[in-house]
């Protein structure tokens, strides 16, 4: 889920300071005259939130179904190749139920899909794990889902909201953007392990090699021309166009793909999926990736304190993510309060929240709210008819997860690039001047693509803030809850001495 500048179509007046219209039937129940919209401009808008965000459907598959976990498995189960189509249906299955349900329990126009980040957390940083399988780290997210309903129904994920400083969770945002940025540079093959140096190499010997690179390239210009021009479904549009100049590449020059056999054979060739025309367009979508989840598996496998944190840090990026994304779309709609509440926002948590847990149980990752949403919200959503739009365009995707076979690593890993970029905008609001807050934020950035490892820059980051806060006399001001959580995270980082020690 990423920021985009999306111009609003109405004037962004507080449904609070409107007189009612009542209204019966379909249009009382999604209060759609109420708002001050039609049916019209709520399928417009429904269309539009999909067209921005659909582009999921493609790229989570390239980040989750084409990793190995911990016991080399494909998500799956296979060991010799992924099955990116069944990652596919099952991510547009569970946007689809999770964006209709947003729709018709909380009459909100917001859209749920598997989160980018948080996906990437899941791959690199629990499912890869030693010893961990894709099932145990699906139920982590499954748990993390469950607690976070728990939290919203009593109250507590307020208390957890304001616990952690403001700074922190832009850093947070900001260095997953880096990781993304980073990990769609390594697998489009611009960046390549260097013999010579700690990080890469640019391509094969310091020169963009080979025609997909190339392919690569014009992909991410494309996007960021769109982007810039502000035209709605860049990032999708990017992916399609890029996917077809591959295909017409791919037919005239016959590259290949980079590797047979797992070894690599063909460095200029194309990364993941060579990319010609499937024999089939349509197929009944397969949907047995549904309930392959372990709930407790992973306390096993990486023990209790190293399960905690990491479920800790899943919950972190679904908090403070959902709560600011419902209050931009808020505003963006005009429907927030005098206070800048959105309407029934207790029912768009409950709903975001199971979202999550569904997203675990289909194996597709987390889903959470995407600000993308704006999207409808600029063509005139008001109300969760949008959504129920929206859910429907995402169920019949399921139909279509073939096409993500043709897509080769160089078409799709421009998007990272671009996602990365407009996560790394929020920047600007960390203060820079306050060496107090900032190091901490620097570290936590930094970490996490320098490290590959999304956890680690967070652990760095509240780690720091409290011993920073602390030696400068203003412990005080630390919540209680941060406490136990940089606690946690020292014991995290030095589980190995305290196992040394302990002899376990």
């Amino acid at each position: 889920m990423v920021a985009k500048p999306y111009p609003a179509a109405m004037p962004k007046t507080s449904t609070a300071t409107r007189e009612p219209v009542r209204t019966g039937g379909f249009d009382g129940f999604f209060k759609i005259t109420e708002r001050g919209s039609t049916i019209g401009r709520e399928v417009r808008g429904g269309f539009a939130t999909f067209f921005t965000m659909a582009y999921i459907v493609v790229l989570n598959p390239l980040i989750i179904g084409t990793q190995k976990d911990g016991t080399g498995v494909f998500l799956g189960g296979s060991t010799s190749a992924p099955n990116l189509a069944m990652v596919a249906a099952a991510t547009a299955l569970v946007a689809g139920v999770m964006t209709i349900l947003m729709g018709v329990v909380a009459n909100y126009p917001l859209a749920l899909a598997t989160g980018l980040g948080l996906n990437a957390f899941v791959t690199f940083g629990i499912a890869q794990l030693p010893k961990m399988t894709w099932a145990d780290a699906m139920g982590l997210i499954v748990l993390e889902g469950l607690i976070i309903t728990v939290l919203v129904l009593t109250g507590f994920r307020k208390a957890v909201f304001h616990a952690i400083p403001a700074e922190l969770k832009t850093a947070i945002s900001v260095g997953i953007g880096l990781f993304i940025t980073i990990v769609g540079l390594v697998d489009a093959g611009v960046i390549r392990k260097s013999p010579g140096g700690p990080m890469g190499e640019l391509g094969i010997g310091g020169f963009l090699a080979g025609w997909p690179m190339l392919v690569f390239v014009i992909g991410l210009i494309a996007i960021i021309v769109m982007l810039t021009l502000r035209v709605k479904g860049a990032i999708l549009y990017g992916i399609i166009g890029t996917t077809v100049l591959a295909v017409i590449v791919e037919a005239i020059g016959h590259i290949g793909g980079q590797t047979q056999n797992g070894k690599v054979v063909n460095p200029t060739g194309w990364g993941l999926n060579v990319p010609k025309l499937p024999s089939r367009w349509v197929e009944v979508p397969d949907f047995g990736l549904l309930g392959h989840f372990s709930l407790f598996g992973s306390f096993a496998k990486i023990g209790v304190v190293s399960a905690v944190l990491l479920v800790f840090t899943l919950m972190l990026a679904d908090f403070f993510d959902t709560m600011g994304t419902m209050v931009a779309i808020g505003a963006e709609a005009g429907l927030l309060d005098e206070n800048g509440i959105p309407p029934d926002s207790q029912k768009i948590l409950v709903v975001d929240s199971l979202a999550a847990a569904a997203g675990g149980a289909a194996s597709v990752s987390s889903n959470t709210a995407y600000i993308e949403s704006a999207s409808g919200v600029g063509e005139g959503a008001r109300t969760g008819f949008a959504s129920v739009v929206t859910g429907v365009l995402f169920l019949v995707a399921t139909f279509l997860s073939p096409l993500v076979e043709i897509v080769p690593y160089e078409a799709a890993t421009p998007a990272l690039v671009v996602v990365g970029f407009l996560m790394m905008q929020q920047v600007k609001a960390i203060s820079w001047d306050d060496l107090e807050i900032a190091i901490p934020a620097f570290l936590t950035i930094v970490l996490m693509p320098f490290t590959y490892s999304i956890t680690a820059g967070i652990g760095a980051g509240f780690v720091l803030y409290v011993i920073l806060k602390v030696v400068r006399g203003k412990s005080s001001v630390i919540h209680p809850l941060l406490w136990v959580v940089a606690a946690l995270f020292v014991v995290y980082f030095a589980i190995e001495p305290i196992r040394s020690t302990l002899g376990v």
